[in-house]
């Protein structure tokens, strides 16, 4: 079979090489990939946001199943283009995508339906917002409505901070039209535990969870990034707190979806808080996370692809879906000065064998070298029988690759090595 996975990041290549494994694949397509996901699909020149490219590609190239990875296609309607032309696809509609597209709409959803999350007020209205945040329990969490590659949320740590934060979205447009309106939520506290789950809109199937570190700096100082590295599982989400969140949060919220005429199929994201009184949403996410990608399915022994397909149609009910036993570490490697400014350009020097995988995410082919093109640049990712060997594994991989103004976090996995104690 030929499938496509739309997308050019981390996290397809993550989900590209897992499809590799599988004997029904024949041929891959990565649209528009990057430099270093070209050694494992053929990479096409149409963006992800393309959906007429994209479209038009499934059918020239008869392609038998599409993955639509990335948040952005996803809230477009991609998976929707793609089913009207009759090509089965691995994603939400457009509509039930709508559960990270806005954080409105999930923040009312989950209201409604009685789903544990943080109190929260919605704003449309930069006066209003401002006048709450002069008032409001600091410190609050200020979040875009819309997509704003993970950087949407601030956390006020001083009432300063809240109006500024408010003024630069509502006000300065700094994420466009996703800061149109916000959300100004409660603090929560407590360990975050992400998980990514399988479900065809009746079932669901949790995948390993992680710990993501969003951080920029060393001890979760500096701006939130996209994820600066992710290790799996994460020890505070033990057996007792799964089958809670099963029964609390991820059943009611399929059921939610489902009676909001909006049923979900595909990879549906939970980020969770395990507050004192109890865990809690903190957002959802449309797709498969992104480090989070990179240590999860690492650990999955089932056929992605067969995964997929059960998802796609309906059967994941009678789909195995098997986890390893081990660990996993990803290290992010990205460019100096990210999330803000950087340079790119640098060529990516690997010097021997790497015993893990290297996901690249900002980098292309120049002049025939790989090159960074991005802020995230690449992920190491280790396996082991303990995370302590992960993490040992996944930095002692670092130094065999890298780049010039290469920056990356040196405490992944020390918050969970610290609850294993």
């Amino acid at each position: 079979m030929k499938v496509m996975v739309v997308g050019g990041g981390g996290r397809e290549h993550a989900i590209i090489k897992s499809l590799k494994k599988s004997s029904e694949i024949t041929k891959l397509y990565a649209l528009p990939g990057n430099g270093g996901i070209a050694h494992d699909a053929e990479c096409v020149n149409i963006g992800a946001k393309d959906l007429d490219g994209i479209v038009n590609f499934a059918l020239e190239n008869n392609i038998d199943y599409a993955v639509v990875a990335p948040d952005d296609p996803l809230v477009l309607g991609a998976c929707d283009r793609l089913r009207e032309k009759g090509i089965p696809c691995f994603g939400p509609s457009k509509a039930a995508a709508q559960i990270e597209g806005s954080k409105v709409f999930s923040k009312n959803l989950m209201n409604k339906y009685g789903i544990p999350t943080a109190k929260a007020e919605c704003f449309y209205d930069a006066d209003k917002a401002l006048e709450y945040v002069s008032s409001c329990p600091i410190p609050t969490v200020i979040k875009a409505d819309g997509l704003a590659l993970g950087k949407g949320v601030v956390i006020a740590e001083t009432r300063e901070e809240a109006v500024e934060a408010v003024k630069s979205m509502m006000l300065d447009n700094r994420f466009g039209e996703s800061g149109k309106n916000i959300i100004v939520e409660e603090f929560l506290t407590g360990p975050e535990v992400s998980v990514l789950s399988f479900t065809d809109g009746k079932t669901v199937v949790p995948m390993i969870s992680s710990m993501d570190h969003k951080r920029a700096k060393d001890n979760d100082e500096g701006l939130n990034t996209g994820g600066m590295g992710t290790v799996a599982p994460n020890p505070y989400y033990t057996p007792e707190m799964a089958d809670r969140c099963m029964k609390e949060i991820f059943l009611p919220t399929i059921d939610a979806m489902n009676k909001e005429g909006c049923p979900f199929t595909g990879c549906l994201y939970f980020g969770l808080m395990l507050t004192p009184v109890g865990p809690k949403v903190i957002e959802y996410n449309c797709r498969f996370g992104d480090p989070e990608t990179q240590v999860v399915l690492p650990l999955l022994e089932s056929d992605l692809f067969t995964v997929m397909q059960a998802v796609s149609n309906g059967t994941l009910e009678n789909c195995e879906v098997k986890f390893s036993q081990k660990h996993a570490c990803c290290v992010i490697e990205a460019s100096e000065g990210y999330p803000e400014k950087y340079a790119s350009g640098f060529e990516i020097v690997q010097n021997g064998e790497i015993d893990g995988e290297v996901y690249y995410a900002g980098a292309k082919i120049k002049d025939g070298v790989l090159v960074t093109a991005g802020g995230r640049v690449l992920g190491v990712t280790c396996v082991a029988d303990t995370l302590g060997e992960a993490i040992e594994k996944s930095y002692a991989a670092t130094q065999k690759i890298g780049f010039e103004n290469a920056y990356f976090r040196k405490d992944i996995g020390a918050r969970a090595m610290k609850a294993k104690v």
